[in-house]
């Protein structure tokens, strides 16, 4: 069997966020579900969607959006507007800012911070604010509540990592024999040294497990902080992301970073061209610094226009 659908109008619903089924006239349709949460309600409406539109199957993909297969082409307006009394879309598809990934972060013992508020705000001001940006290649953006890295964010062109900056009183510390902060740490980065606590920087990963952990308050609770890494990439060529130079404090100063990572990826990759090797073409020092250092946000307008 082949498909009797013109490649134009495949192409057309592709953006749409319709897949074609190899050899049929039916697709996967592609739903976005924000952070990868979806209410209850949105639940029995996709369920319902599957078993009036589509094959009856729910499958769910990497990047925490919701296909559903079986699809006919001339159903797809119907389908959309059904999703839409549930406030669903589909889409996540093209050479632009796809679907944002997040970890648990707000829920999890580990997690430093509200990944899923965080993934939100990128989501709204992002994938939905920049829909209309063509990038050279598809940008994925990751979120992750802390260094154990469950959703990979340095796999992605930009992933978020949860940090906690210490905050330690070398005065207050007693050189215990048995050290609460030693005992807490997880990557071995802690010893007492002459008496008094150490920590090894090149190990640490502000994972934040020490923090408050002292019984004599060398050790406080320590500050939130976030790492950007840039360039990661999974697929055909697998490369970690970089991460720029410096830890940012605010979730605001995260959001505009954000930003200035998409248009400097917008201003600078050629067609058809992942970050990663923008990144390896210019040179990372130079992007790092235009990131940083650079007004690339005062020429938001010209950028996004040009």
């Amino acid at each position: 069997m082949s498909t009797t659908i013109h490649p134009d109008d495949i192409k057309r619903v592709k953006g749409q966020g319709f897949l074609n089924n190899k050899g049929t006239d039916n697709f996967n349709a592609r739903i976005i579900t924000t952070n990868g949460k979806i209410t209850a309600h949105q639940a029995h409406v996709i369920a319902e969607a599957a078993e009036r539109f589509g094959s009856g199957e729910v499958s769910f993909t990497s990047r925490m959006t919701v296909e559903l297969p079986g699809i006919p082409y001339d159903k797809i307006p119907e389908f959309q507007a059904f999703l839409a009394t549930a406030d669903l879309a589909t889409g996540g598809t093209g050479a632009k800012v796809r679907p944002v990934v997040s970890c648990k972060g707000t829920t999890c013992q580990y997690g430093l911070y509200d990944t899923f508020g965080l993934s939100k705000k990128i989501h709204e001001r992002f994938y939905l604010g920049y829909r209309s940006v063509a990038l050279p290649h598809k940008f994925k953006i990751a979120t992750g509540g802390c260094p154990n890295n469950c959703v990979k964010p340095d796999l992605n062109d930009l992933g978020i990592i949860g940090q906690r900056i210490k905050e330690i009183d070398p005065d207050k510390c007693k050189g215990c024999k048995k050290c609460q902060i030693i005992a807490s740490c997880p990557m071995k980065a802690a010893s007492v040294v002459d008496g008094k606590i150490v920590i090894d920087e090149t190990l640490c990963n502000n994972c934040g497990r020490c923090a408050g952990k002292c019984l004599f308050d060398a050790f406080g609770e320590g500050k939130q902080a976030w790492k950007i890494c840039i360039g990661g990439r999974w697929g055909k060529k697998v490369g970690q992301g970089i991460p720029l130079t410096k830890l940012f404090t605010s979730e605001e100063e995260v959001l505009n970073t954000v930003e200035k990572v998409i248009l400097c990826y917008k201003e600078q990759g050629l067609p058809g061209e992942r970050f990663a090797d923008t990144i390896a073409r210019i040179g990372f020092e130079k992007i790092n610094d235009e990131i940083l250092n650079g007004d690339i946000l005062s020429r938001k307008d010209q950028i996004l226009n040009g």
